[in-house]
């Protein structure tokens, strides 16, 4: 075949995993190839250009493994669909210290910290052939340093959204949603307690899974999962089917289903037909966190095309304990915060920064005001409010009772039960709370985008980062009950192949990097 002949290289703003492997398997170009176009893309736009800040470091050794792994494929053919796909990683994901790649959560208090072993779905995507490319940017502290905007970090500074010069990526996966967005990685891994998966991948235009607690290896806080966040619902479902299953270091994950299902066989264009969908209307958002009308009409679009696709519509279908969630104080985050963040620094082996519990972490912020509380930038409430904290005590039983309480028996459960609902669904943005309670999973695909004369709302006051913005993207979200995830998936690819949202509108072009494979194969 003549090189005019060849094949079109795919395009890497919106190559998926599948297209990848072929181009991979046909030897068109390799990992090293691909490593490099992605490494190339990052030095574009991450701190310069439209300075996405996405990404907070790239793994000084991922060119070494790509070409390993293209070795292996050579010689034995390739592992799993991730063979050779570089991955990023949320920054509190942990990575084996050794790998050159630090581990902390946006924090310059845990810069250098030694940690002693990867995560479990970082073996897991290590075992598959995945090449952990690097870390991404997210909210410090996975949003729980206080009132600051979504995105930003000491270490990382304010990450972006691609789709408006001061978009709002939301977080606290925020680094992840950006950088699938426009194709810093074809993979990012997000971790979630509440809306930290589902509400980057609303404002970035991709989709995230929020697994069940329990389906994915994750730290021991009560409400923390750990999920893909990709451009389609099939690299979600390729991704998940690698890194679910049971980890003996997360007695929860012991409890799933066995085996894991292979969740792409629930890619389906016909999932919707016959399906019962409920909307839980008290469950949206009041008040000053009241969605955008622009968002709700769209929304209230989307039902329509959920019907002509087979499913009835039961609107509403409310939840019982819906007014009760939007007042809830939830003490279980803050009390787990605390246990998890001192068991953690524990584990690991050497913090340069000294750095070992949560009243030191207080303090390093205090005498660090430049780096960690810059003007701004500076609250440090929700991590004071967890110092107080006494433990799982009594109070903390009764709270984590009452969540379970308000998000399943009367909440999800209830209302998927009385209505004989096989899902429920929602717009993305603000709506997390009741699977969170519930430690239930949520599958969110894009939905629309904001008009162009939307007014802009700073977050937090803050003039640098907006949402709702013109031309800012949104998401549906699909919620069901425990372990739902392949049902749920099923729905939203058949939802996402009918409307096909994320190509109908692309990110500012300052924001677009142009490195392609055609400019570093060979």
């Amino acid at each position: 075949m003549s090189p005019s002949s060849q094949p079109e290289l795919p395009d890497l703003y919106e190559a998926g995993v599948v297209q990848l492997q072929a181009g991979l398997d046909a030897g068109r170009f390799s990992s090293v190839d691909l490593v490099s176009a992605y490494l190339g893309r990052i030095e574009e736009v991450n701190l310069k250009g439209a300075e996405l800040r996405a990404v907070l470091e790239v793994s000084p050794g991922a060119l070494e493994v790509a070409a390993q792994l293209d070795e292996e494929r050579r010689a034995n053919g390739k592992r799993s669909m991730l063979h050779g796909i570089p991955v990023l990683l949320k920054d509190n994901i942990g990575t084996i210290h050794s790998e050159g790649l630090n581990t902390t959560a946006g924090s310059h208090a845990l810069l250098g910290a030694v940690v002693p072993d990867d995560a479990g779905i970082v073996k897991r995507l290590r075992q598959a052939g995945a090449i952990i490319l690097g870390k991404a940017n997210m909210s410090e502290i996975a949003y729980f340093r206080g009132k600051i905007p979504s995105g930003w970090s000491g270490r990382g500074g304010q990450c972006k959204s691609a789709y408006h010069p001061n978009g709002s990526p939301s977080g606290s996966s925020s680094g992840s949603g950006v950088a699938a967005s426009v194709g810093l990685a074809t993979v990012t891994i997000g971790t979630e307690t509440d809306g930290s998966i589902v509400s980057p991948a609303s404002n970035n235009n991709v989709v995230g899974i929020k697994p069940t607690v329990g389906l994915t290896s994750r730290a021991r806080a009560a409400q923390d999962t750990v999920g893909p966040m990709t451009r389609s619902v099939e690299d979600a479902a390729i991704v998940l089917s690698i890194i679910a299953g049971e980890d003996p270091n997360d007695g929860r994950t012991l409890s799933q289903p066995r085996p894991v299902p292979d969740y792409t066989k629930a890619l389906d264009i016909n999932a919707l037909q016959g399906k019962r969908i409920g909307v839980p209307r008290s469950s949206l958002p009041s008040g000053d966190r009241a969605l955008p009308r622009s968002l709700c009409s769209v929304f209230d679009e989307s039902l329509q095309i959920l019907e002509s696709l087979g499913a009835t519509i039961v609107d509403p279908a409310n939840l019982p304990s819906a007014e009760e969630i939007h007042k809830l104080h939830n003490t279980v985050l803050y009390t787990d915060f605390k246990i998890e963040l001192q068991e953690y620094l524990a584990g690991v082996t050497d913090v340069p920064s000294g750095v070992r519990t949560l009243a030191d972490l207080i303090q390093f912020n205090i005498d660090n005001l430049e780096l960690e509380l810059p003007e701004g930038y500076s609250d440090q409430s929700r991590l004071i409010e967890s110092e107080a904290t006494n433990g799982r005590d009594e109070a903390y039983g009764k709270a984590l009772a009452k969540n379970m309480e308000l998000g399943a028996t009367r909440g999800i459960d209830k209302v998927l039960k009385d209505f004989e609902l096989d899902a429920l669904v929602l717009p993305a943005p603000r709506t997390s709370t009741l699977a969170a309670l519930a430690g239930y999973p949520i599958v969110t695909v894009p939905l629309g985008f904001l008009p162009d004369d939307e007014p802009i709302t700073y977050d937090h006051g803050n003039a640098n980062v907006a949402f709702p913005a013109p031309g800012m993207p949104f998401g549906i979200s699909f919620m069901g009950s425990a372990f739902d995830e392949y049902a749920l998936i099923g729905m939203a690819y058949a939802f996402e192949q009918k409307t096909k949202v994320r190509l109908s509108r692309r990110a500012i072009e300052e924001a677009v990097p142009k490195t392609q494979l055609k400019q570093v194969v060979g």
